[in-house]
């Protein structure tokens, strides 16, 4: 529980929490912490102050940042997890699931940038990210101005490649 009212201020208070997750074995070497959005959920702090948690647990030696993937516990350089795919990959990885499945027929838009951020608790580079990776892969195209859409499954990959 955050103490909102006492001296120590919320930031360093949440990297504590973080910092004993880590410290019990919860969060090893290479897995993610919880990204900027998720913290904000998850202690109801603004984005400027999970910003700052992140920025104290770097300071700390407990982290590191990969700019548009995640923050990952460790040194740079520290591997990351194996079985861990980074955030974009399991947001692209979801709407191919939807589109194999017939949620989203093609010619049909995928959920705009402010649907999945709230759905999935990311930054709006992360969502970028899965449709860029979407894109590469031929599941989705892209209308400027107007949104992006499933493909013809002529052009989707064959099922034993991205995903």
């Amino acid at each position: 529980m955050l103490d909102r009212e006492g001296p120590v201020p919320i930031y360093k208070q949440v990297a504590g929490l973080v910092r004993d997750q880590i410290e019990r074995g919860e969060l090893e070497a290479g897995d993610p912490v919880p990204s900027e959005a998720g913290l904000e959920k998850g202690f109801g702090i603004a984005r400027t102050t999970a910003r700052r948690v992140a920025r104290e647990l770097r300071d700390q030696g407990l982290v590191y940042t990969i700019r548009g993937e995640g923050t990952f516990v460790g040194r740079p350089g520290t591997p990351r997890s194996l079985r861990r795919l980074p955030l974009y990959r399991k947001i692209a990885h979801d709407v191919v699931g939807r589109i194999r499945h017939g949620e989203i027929a093609p010619n049909r838009a995928i959920p705009g940038e402010k649907v999945m951020m709230r759905q999935y608790g990311v930054a709006k580079v992360t969502v970028r990210q899965a449709v860029a990776h979407l894109r590469e892969q031929g599941w989705v195209f892209t209308v400027p101005y107007r949104g992006t859409y499933v493909a013809n499954s002529d052009k989707w990959p064959p099922d034993d490649q991205g995903f």
